[in-house]
């Protein structure tokens, strides 16, 4: 979100003998010390023998008693890598040639759930299994894996490690229900409306939106920005009118419109907690929960979203936590346990990211708030935030278990942001963000300019065609750069879907043929997303930072 920028004092509590004003964990304002603000992810050791990163998962979370018809699923990642990271553990493999298979029996309270082979240096393979062997439960089950690999004259190498399914009771009538398919990040729901359909993928896209004084006095927004294709609101708190409150919900759920709850004042509060859950948990039009609203620039206590994860899902567990990080590198780990989807919210748009006009103080990585922590004021901060959260899962073995989220940023004239983005650059952002692995485009904030809500709503109307490929488990996904052209590649059945963005302030071009794996198949080209972007046979051509969807095949 944009800041409010209040003069607060905090004590670094990560940092002993020091008070000051911080922002992730830096000081910033004009004559205060430069003190290294720590809670860096630490990097892990490389070793020079191979290393074998066992990880299962279920495949779907929750699963849920309608489930039980069809077999559910274990996802096994084998990877051999030569970084110490979380559960990695050594393992003696061939010095050439192929590297076999392990043996993988998934297991729990003894029974075994599924069995099979593995490819080594694998990810998702997904072991099928059945629900009927389990009794629903608002406790998760621990899951035991062991992998036996056996190379011919070589010891047998045994490998174990565990995950949590979960397998909950049918919900209390008219409670909603989001599952997390964790093949591919993507969310699953039915229609908002609570009257009946399917659980089919959902791509949010839509905006924080301003609830006192906007939201709440003209309910006509939420039909308004249903029309224009949008699929989610984020009221932001806070609600003060819990009669207007009400009436917000029921028009999203009249409409269809699902519902990004948020409790940033009140999630570290165990009682407000309680109340906000109770009173919203069993409205069809809820999506997810939205706890720390960057925790980690206010340096929120490390353990707060855990604590409030951990109660949500208690007195709920049939929806999702999101929470949002602002800082690049600060205590990451500590507030990502709390919660299933992380979204980060770089803002690099019209701000001055070395020197803050705010506090007339340098930023650096040790000292100063610039608005937008670490960067460099392009495009390519979002990517490398995305990537670098992406890593992060990785070497902390939550690959499979949470997903991201991208915050484009929508609004101007605010502190350090004297400019609102153009369209075009709203959703350069998006398609950034979507392409290093966002699964949701919730931006900040509206109200907004018009030229960025329709730009925002061509993207939001090409999600009911780009979302089938994103969600699919079976997309084979690839990403590359054409010059300053990002480009995502989702290929399903014969057909790829293209995302492209031009991060440069110049025209740009490139043919569809010289992109690998659509050298032979480069039509028909259909596009389903114009943002300053067309196609005249294979070849792609860009304005100034525009961007577009196409599906090739």
């Amino acid at each position: 979100m944009a800041r409010i920028v209040l003069s607060f004092v905090v004590a670094a509590a990560f940092q002993p003998g020091v008070l000051a004003q911080t922002w992730c964990g830096k000081n910033y304002m004009a004559g205060s010390p430069v003190v290294p603000p720590g809670g860096q992810f630490p990097t892990p050791a490389t070793t020079s023998s191979p290393l074998l990163a066992f990880r299962c998962a279920p495949a779907i979370k929750p699963y849920i008693p309608d489930d039980a018809s069809s077999p559910a699923g274990i996802l096994i990642d084998t990877y051999v890598t030569y970084s110490d990271i979380v559960g990695a553990a050594p393992i003696s493999i061939p010095d050439h040639g192929d590297l076999g298979s392990v043996a993988v029996t998934v297991s729990t309270n003894g029974h075994v759930l599924a069995d099979g082979t593995v490819p080594l240096n694998a990810s998702k393979v997904e072991l099928p299994f059945s629900l009927s062997d389990l009794e629903p439960t608002t406790g998760a089950y621990n899951i035991s894996c062991t992998a036996t690999y056996a190379v011919s004259g070589a010891a047998t190498q045994s490998f174990n490690t565990s995950g949590a399914l979960s397998y909950l009771p049918a919900p209390p009538d008219g409670r909603s229900v989001t599952k997390m398919d964790l093949r591919t990040g993507a969310l699953l729901a039915k229609p908002a409306t609570g009257k009946g359909g399917t659980y089919e993928p959902v791509m949010p896209v839509g905006f924080y939106t301003t609830f006192g004084g906007y939201l709440a006095s003209n309910l006509s927004i939420i039909n308004e920005v249903k029309d224009l294709g949008y699929t989610v609101i984020h009221p932001v708190p806070a609600y003060d009118n819990l009669t207007q409150l009400a009436q917000v919900i029921e028009r999203m759920e009249e409409v269809g419109m699902y519902l990004m709850y948020d409790m940033r004042w009140t999630y570290q509060n165990t009682t407000a907690i309680t109340e906000e859950v109770n009173r919203v948990k069993n409205s069809p039009a809820l999506l997810l929960w939205y706890t720390g609203d960057e925790p980690d620039g206010t340096s929120d206590p490390l353990n707060a979203t855990s604590i409030a994860y951990d109660l949500i899902y208690k007195l709920d567990g049939y929806h999702p936590v999101s929470l949002c990080l602002n800082c690049e590198n600060y205590y990451w780990n500590e507030y990502s346990a709390g919660a299933d989807i992380v979204m980060q919210d770089a803002y690099p748009i019209g701000n001055n990211v070395t020197f803050s006009s705010q506090w007339g103080t340098a930023c650096t990585p040790e000292y100063g708030d610039c608005g937008c922590d670490n960067c460099k004021g392009d495009f390519e901060d979002i990517s490398t935030r995305l990537d670098e959260f992406h890593y992060r899962l990785w070497v902390d073995g939550w690959d499979r278990t949470k997903a991201l989220w991208t915050v484009p940023q929508g609004f101007g004239q605010d502190t350090y942001w004297p400019d609102y983005p153009t369209g075009q650059q709203f959703v350069v952002q998006s398609i950034v963000g979507i392409n290093h692995g966002g699964r949701g485009v919730v931006s900040w904030d509206m109200p907004t300019t018009d030229e960025i809500l329709q730009y925002g709503a061509r993207l939001a109307r090409a999600s009911a065609v780009f979302t089938p490929y994103i969600a699919s488990p079976a997309a084979v996904f690839a990403h590359v750069f054409v010059g300053q052209v990002d480009v995502g590649l989702w290929t399903v059945a014969g057909k790829t879907l293209v995302l492209a963005a031009n991060l440069n302030y110049a025209a740009a071009a490139f043919d569809l043929g010289s992109v690998p794996g659509l050298q032979n198949r480069t039509a028909p080209v259909v596009q389903i997303l114009d943002s300053g972007a067309s196609a005249n046979g294979s070849v792609i051509s860009f304005e100034s930072t525009g961007s577009g969807g196409f599906v090739v095949g």
